[in-house]
């Protein structure tokens, strides 16, 4: 019973990396290899730092959890460090490249304009982290790991990170509205 969900997990994660591997190839087509590899990147960074749940992450953050028992708190943040490394990196040497899709364009937009559009980042970084924080619990009690912290804590803490992930997940999409990100996606 144990091999059916990880098999479900490794089917999910390899039709992830495939659809990330068709982008890429999409952009390559489109581009060049090597505007193609940076535009999926860049986009793959826009999904880390300005969603609010831990959606790029998870292609490496459930995978090592699972396999390696590595808490998904600690690798979400090194795919945090990347992300931004990446941008830094791309901003310094081609910012060019953000001009090849909408979503390029749009992180070029948040990078580039720190007031108020780097809200969108911090509210996406708080998402994120309560996500993860709810996905490392929940792995947890499955696996029957700090059980006993678990169960000491009140439902009480539980209510309230859960309203406080609600009221990020608010301000995220009144912030994107009236920056007016959504209507770019149209």
């Amino acid at each position: 019973m144990t091999a059916k969900p990880r098999t479900q997990i490794f089917i999910k994660f390899t039709l992830l990396i495939s659809l990330l591997i068709g982008y890429f190839g999409y952009l390559s087509y489109e581009y060049d290899v090597a505007t193609g590899g940076v535009a999926a990147l860049i986009t793959w960074s826009f999904f880390v730092l300005c969603t609010p749940v831990a959606d790029a992450g998870f292609l490496l953050d459930f995978p090592l959890r699972l396999l390696f028992g590595i808490r998904m708190a600690v690798s979400e943040v090194a795919v945090w460090i990347i992300a931004i490394g990446l941008n830094a990196g791309v901003l310094l040497y081609g910012p060019g490249y953000y001009k090849t899709t909408i979503l390029t364009e749009m992180m070029y937009k948040i990078l580039t304009n720190p007031y108020p559009y780097w809200g969108v980042i911090m509210l996406s970084g708080l998402g994120t982290f309560l996500s993860i924080r709810f996905g490392d619990e929940l792995m947890d009690v499955i696996h029957h790991r700090d059980r006993a912290y678990f169960h000491s804590h009140h439902f009480k803490h539980e209510l309230v990170l859960f309203a406080f992930f609600l009221l990020v997940l608010f301000g995220y999409y009144e912030l994107i509205s009236s920056i007016g990100i959504d209507a770019a996606l149209e």
